[in-house]
């Protein structure tokens, strides 16, 4: 497990302005400070023990994991993190109908992947009928946002939330598809959303990135 130490040191602590919180975040707050709001890191510290307990019993019995973020500012991170524990990741956009009509996203990505597979068999579009032509560009340009789960088979069973403000989207999809979710919680978010959270700041590279080499640790623990 990560120590106080280095949560501070990563910045984990510092939240949004006062006048910006969310006050169901209340009890995650340990004070104020030159109008900024200090997150409680030993509330921290004990949420992550619980998030990082619940991702290695759910890896260990086979559940899959989808990584949620679209900040392009951590879009590397948490694809990279994704990545280095064999889970899925939205990075780009959410399209809505990703979860709650999973089986007509998972249509389109099965004729994408045979578009693409005749494009390379003939080796050039001009090979391809007019109307292959268009479809192919419209799955290829809708393809990009669903990179990182064009091999997911099923709906997840859970999801790791990184930005909760901004992906109310997939936040809603996971409330109404019941699937369970972990969320990195600022000052001005909602608690109330999400089965497990972890307050601390996402508005920092160093704190997401040490939240989220722990995070791919439990995960992979439970793999092995």
């Amino acid at each position: 497990m990560v120590s106080l130490k280095k949560l501070f040191i990563s910045r984990a602590h510092l939240g949004h302005k006062v006048k910006q919180w969310n006050p169901k975040m209340s009890s995650y707050i340990y004070t104020e400070r030159n109008g900024l709001h200090i997150i409680d890191l030993v509330r921290t510290l004990v949420c992550l023990k619980r998030v990082t307990n619940f991702l290695t019993k759910s890896t260990k019995k086979g559940k899959t994991l989808l990584f949620v973020g679209t900040r392009r500012t951590f879009v590397k991170l948490i694809e990279t993190s994704a990545r280095s524990c064999k889970s899925f990741f939205v990075t780009q956009r959410w399209l809505g109908g990703t979860l709650t009509n999973w089986n007509t996203i998972k249509t389109c990505l099965r004729k994408l992947k045979l578009l693409c597979s005749k494009q390379e068999k003939k080796n050039r579009l001009n090979f391809l009928t007019k109307k292959e032509n268009l479809v192919l560009k419209k799955k290829k340009l809708s393809g990009k946002y669903f990179s990182g789960i064009k091999r997911m088979t099923k709906v997840p069973d859970v999801v790791i939330i990184i930005g909760q403000n901004k992906e109310l989207n997939a936040v809603k999809e996971c409330i109404k598809c019941r699937i369970a979710t972990v969320t990195l919680l600022d000052t001005n978010c909602d608690p109330t959303l999400t089965k497990f959270l972890i307050p601390a700041n996402d508005d920092s590279i160093s704190s997401l990135s040490l939240i989220l080499s722990v995070i791919s640790d439990s995960i992979n623990k439970g793999r092995s």
